[in-house]
């Protein structure tokens, strides 16, 4: 069993830049698309960025395309979510996962609320 914790979220103001973290722990991931999800109040999860098991392709949503960046490193069996330009829509509780089903168990996320 897969555990996911999230990290790095807080509090920014408009056009200011986060970076979030998450790391698994159990049995490796390294063979795994990964995911980032957000989701916002009275929203749907929706995923925001994915990456492949090598790191060498990845993919965003087009709400946040040219603005985040998404990485990975299997050795420390992580992912990370670098944020810039952010926006107040940009507000939700962002999660890491696989990248396509089934799930594993969802950590508590990490929340990032951004003001005008």
């Amino acid at each position: 069993q897969i555990q996911l914790v999230e990290s790095g979220g807080g509090l920014v103001q408009a056009g200011g830049s986060l970076r979030l973290s998450c790391a698994a722990s159990g049995r490796t991931y390294s063979n795994r698309g990964m995911a980032w999800f957000r989701q916002a109040p009275g929203k749907e999860r929706e995923s925001v960025a994915t990456i492949n098991w090598s790191g060498d392709s990845t993919d965003y949503a087009d709400s946040v395309k040219g603005r985040f960046t998404i990485s990975r490193d299997n050795a420390k069996n992580a992912v990370y979510l670098q944020m810039n330009s952010l926006k107040p829509e940009d507000t939700a509780v962002y999660y890491c996962n696989r990248q396509s089903r089934p799930y594993w168990t969802w950590g508590q996320g990490t929340q990032v609320t951004v003001s005008s």
